[in-house]
């Protein structure tokens, strides 16, 4: 072996060294398993982790986190460790998640209410869901390295767009229930936040009608809930409501005609929402057809298993004259340098600018992943293929009441898609009935239960389902022979569907499972994930997405469940639940956990609005100021403004530290309406404050509460915590610190953990209601994104107390040891007193704007030609990079990365120096395409070779990335969007 080893260096091979690692990694002994976790996730080893701290100058970890960490807010091992949070092996936690999936009981549910079993097919389960190519890119910020989602996203967006019969959509939102918030709110906005009355009808999902209370106390909004149709006709109101959200088809099946509704409505000023089933759509008129204002859904029934709740991607379609106030993403078309067709985000920046103080929406990221899987379900079928699906469930629905009114049942709908309710003389019996067959139907009353098909029904589950009517009515037994297909559909002829939808070629061409194949791979060869290289983005944390933590996702024991089935059915579900909210709270000091929020942002609103719950609970109701420093993170404010908070800025010294003193003077100044203080621990700056614990005293001897943005948590775990920082409420972001993937662009999910004090007041939901002091629903689910949770729950339970807290401290060696190798090469904008970085490093090239008119996106655009995707760029200040490699980069990998910013610091300096010139350079002109380095010789009209454009460094000549477009604009030219968006320029002046 030695002779082999020694010849193939001759050769020219590197060879890896053999791993060793400490303690956390090794098996205790000879009977321990072989497949720990922390040495798969953690990237350095033992010698790696030694050259580390050699080059920071210490000999010791414990030294190393003594420097890096304030002494004072640092925590017990014991805290965090395998005593409290036992580690599993990867064979041991797929065992036990199996053993939990069995106590979940996989019934037959009819219970609808906006939630069905999707049926995936196997392509695109296969080769999307579980594909780390789709599932571990980040948000589409850099359209060169990022075109096959974008792509994408353009067929979930023209698919919306084509079934709703509207003028432009978004690339997703969160849930439907959400979406439904977002509309309110834009209603209420293009009234002029005059009109402050919301009519809601009363066949609206009661899951969107809590989120809806939520949202509308923020902004003041008052919910009138009624049958629409009628109350419209009440003068007084007519006079005062900005808006009416309609739900079609209805709860219980109804589908009504709103079109003299929209008449009235508009004639009043107002705006028409409404909630609506894109598989309905392809047999009911559209909404853009009978005068939708604002069309908004679910498009999980794409394609998307229920998962006990989530993840889902919401849609969300406007007409043209609301373009310019829709929330969320848009992706459009536009063009690269060379003229070549090129899709990026209409306004690629949106994080960035969210208006502070003066927001409507803290929308910060979408359901991507989601989207796609809906977008390729589109695909897959195209047009005839979604009709048949939907002549099929809307067939078994009429199947179903004719065979229910044979046997003496009363419908309360005569009209229906796939919903039918029955009226019974004994719910309860029926019920029994079905569950001892394994069927679970919709709970109404004493009187009444609701029956909804899906596509994942087949003929023998709706014999079944029968047979169940008939039992309760001591009728006989059905067969198949007995079932007699419809005639006429049972769709008023007004409502039909007249006009053709998804004409678009994509939707009708790849039908065969070979095209499709095809299809998904060719998009996903165009983009950058961390199956190509370290995603070194700073307050993203892009660590591995394990396979290990991902399999149980797509059992079915987990996916195809029903968030509103009987406790007793979901044992397996609860008992994860409680130990992921358990552990989440142990991690971060606090007392409880609430699950519901599904997004970072949704997470800050939902500990904001807990917060304004305990206030109003002391009679102190009219504390309304949110102080937050300059430095928070973007939707920090907007955040507090949808909580009906008003927004105080705090400064924040030249050395990037919260100015205390300042902060000193507006709690004191604003002691009687003190509600909050929003801070993010370590800084967005990258460093671990001194004065956090001081802050924190400030603002509760002024009668304010501590919300403590947890996003850059994975700095913390097993060192310290919010708790111990002084906080009383954080959320976390499941995405970034416990490992869901980012999914391109979501699902994510922002937990809040909270204080004893606070508990009372977490997120309730209408089925699954808590105590009287808690806030209404945040998210449609009531554990808001179920089926992820099991991720993170795998990933806490496969490291360990020790595995986590050894996860945090490799996470500051690494950032600490990358600061140092550039801190020779570029201005290392903020450290602590001892020089040290916290997880992240913030790196500012406004030099080289000066010296040679090169900007951060010359940098970033050049790192894609290196195989890298970019760090984030210019935040949390325009002309910085913020970089984090997290612990999950090997120091071979991390030394890689360093080695690309280094040369193109040499080629900047050829800028600088004069020997390349400033607008033809290889930075200006990155990336560098195949088809631009296959140009002739003759063509070829740059001062470099094309050797330097794309192999700038040895290790891209075997390994190279190559993107799919040349540069394309960030903040000008003409943007064509498919949906005939406004430009940049109109986007950044509405």
């Amino acid at each position: 072996m030695a002779v082999l080893r020694l010849g193939l260096l001759r050769l020219g091979f590197s060879l890896p060294r053999p791993r060793f690692f400490a303690s956390v990694h090794r098996p205790s002994s000879l009977f321990s398993p072989l497949d720990g976790f922390a040495e798969r996730h953690i990237g350095p080893d033992d010698d790696e982790t030694a050259k580390m701290l050699a080059q920071l100058g210490y000999k010791s970890m414990d030294a190393f986190v003594s420097e890096t960490i304030p002494p004072k807010i640092r925590v017990s091992s014991e805290d965090i460790s395998n005593d409290t949070i036992p580690a599993f092996s990867e064979s041991q936690l797929l065992a036990r998640a199996r053993a939990l999936g069995a106590l979940n009981k996989p019934f037959k549910s009819y219970i609808g209410m906006g939630y069905h079993c999707a049926v995936v097919p196997p392509v695109i389960l296969r080769n999307v869901t579980e594909n780390p190519q789709w599932y571990t890119p980040y948000t589409p910020y850099q359209p060169e390295v990022a075109q096959g989602r974008l792509e994408s996203l353009v067929n979930f967006q023209t698919m919306v767009m084509s079934l709703t019969s509207m003028d432009i959509a978004n690339a997703s939102l969160l849930d439907e229930a959400t979406a439904a918030a977002e509309g309110m709110v834009m209603s209420f906005v293009s009234s002029g936040s005059r009109k402050r009355k919301f009519l809601v009808d009363s066949g609206v999902l009661p899951q969107t009608l809590a989120v809806l209370r939520t949202r509308a106390k923020g902004f003041g909004i008052d919910l009138v809930i009624a049958d629409a149709s009628s109350a419209i006709n009440d003068e007084t109101l007519r006079r005062e409501i900005c808006g009416v959200l309609v739900q079609y088809p209805d709860t219980d099946g109804h589908i009504k005609d709103f079109a003299a509704l929209a008449d009235s409505t508009h004639a009043a000023g107002a705006l028409v929402v409404c909630a609506t089933d894109l598989l309905a759509l392809t047999m009911l008129k559209p909404p853009g057809e009978w005068g939708a204002d604002i069309v908004l859904g679910n498009s999980a029934r794409f394609g998307v298993p229920s998962g006990y709740g989530g993840p889902h991607g919401a849609f969300f379609a406007v007409t043209e004259k609301l373009k310019r106030k829709m929330p969320g993403r848009l992706v459009g078309r536009s063009k690269d340098i060379s003229g070549k067709p090129a899709y990026r985000l209409a306004l690629q920046t949106r994080e960035q600018h969210i208006r502070r103080e003066k927001a409507t929406s803290n929308i910060c990221t979408s359901q991507a992943l989601l989207a796609n899987m809906a977008a390729m379900y589109a695909v897959y079928h195209g047009p005839l293929g979604l009709q048949r699906i939907a002549n099929k469930v809307h067939g078994f629905a009429q199947v179903f009441k004719g065979s229910v009114e044979s046997f003496g049942y009363g419908i309360v709908n005569d009209s229906f898609f796939d919903t039918v309710t029955v009226k019974v003389p004994n719910a309860k019996k029926l019920h029994d009935i079905s569950v001892s067959e394994g069927i679970n139907l919709r709970r109404i009353d004493d009187f009444h239960v609701g029956i909804t098909f899906d596509e994942s029904v087949t003929t023998n589950d709706l014999i079944s389902l029968i047979n169940v009517f008939a039992a309760a009515s001591s009728s006989s037994s059905v067969s198949f022979a007995q079932l007699q297909e419809p005639d006429v559909p049972a769709i008023p002829s007004r409502l039909q569907r007249t006009s053709t939808f998804l004409p678009h070629p994509v939707f009708n061409k790849h039908h065969s499972e070979t095209e499709m194949l095809r299809y998904i791979n060719h998009l996903a060869s165009k983009d950058v994930g961390l199956v190509h290289s370290m995603i070194p983005l700073g307050s993203c944390t892009m660590k591995l997405n394990s396979t290990s933590s991902m399999i149980p996702l797509t059992w079915a024991e987990y996916s195809c469940i029903h968030p509103f089935v009987p406790f007793d059915q979901v044992q397996g579900y609860h008992t994860i639940i409680r130990e992921l909210e358990r552990d989440l709270a142990r991690i971060t000091g606090f007392s409880s956990t609430s699950l519901q929020p599904n997004s970072g942002a949704a997470g800050e609103y939902a500990g904001l609005c807990v917060i304004r719950a305990y206030h109003e609970s002391r009679g102190e109701g009219d504390r309304d100021i949110c102080l937050i420093p300059l430095s928070a993170h973007g939707t920090n404010p907007a955040s507090a403004v949808m909580a009906g908070l008003k927004v105080v800025s705090v400064k924040v010294h030249e050395d990037g530290n919260l100015d205390l003193q300042d902060l000193k003077s507006k709690a004191e100044k604003h002691k009687d309406k003190l509600a909050a203080f929003m801070i993010t621990y370590p800084s967005t700056f990258g460093v671990f404050e001194d004065g956090v614990q001081d802050a924190c005293k400030i603002i509760h001897e002024n009668g304010g509460q501590v919300y403590l943005d947890g996003a850059n948590l994975n700095a913390q775990i097993g060192l310290t915590n919010p708790a111990t920082c002084g906080g009383d409420v954080c959320h976390m972001n499941l995405h970034k610190t416990f490992a869901i993937p980012h999914g391109g662009g979501g699902p994510g999910v922002g937990p809040i953990c909270v204080a004893e004090h606070l508990a009372p007041f977490l997120p309730s939901h209408p089925m699954m209601p808590l105590g009287n002091k808690a806030i209404d629903a945040v998210s449609a689910g009531p554990f808001g994104s179920s089926s992820i949770h099991l991720i993170s729950w795998a990933y806490i339970k496969m490291l360990g107390g020790q595995g986590l807290s050894e996860a945090s401290r490799i996470a500051l060696l690494n950032a600490n040891y990358m600061a140092s190798r550039l801190s020779g090469h570029y201005n290392l904008r903020y450290t602590n007193t001892n020089g040290r970085v916290a997880h992240e490093l913030l790196i500012d090239l406004a030099e080289f704007d000066k010296k040679a008119g090169l900007k951060v996106m010359d940098f970033a655009k050049r790192l894609q030609d290196y195989g890298f995707h970019p760090p984030t760029c210019s935040w949390p200040i325009s002309t910085c990079m913020l970089i984090e490699p997290t612990e999950s980069e090997t120091l071979e990998e991390i030394d890689r990365f360093c080695d690309a910013m280094i040369q193109i610091r040499k080629e900047a300096e050829e800028v600088i120096t004069g020997a390349q010139p400033r607008e033809n350079n290889v930075l200006k002109n990155a990336p560098h395409t195949m088809s631009v380095i296959a140009v002739s010789d003759a063509e070829w009209n740059r001062p470099y070779t094309r050797h330097t454009a794309v192999y700038p460094l040895p290790y891209l000549e075997e390994k190279k990335f190559w993107p799919a477009v040349s540069r394309i604009d960030d903040a000008y030219g003409d943007l064509n969007l498919v949906c005939d968006c406004p430009s940049v320029e109109e986007l950044a002046t509405a």
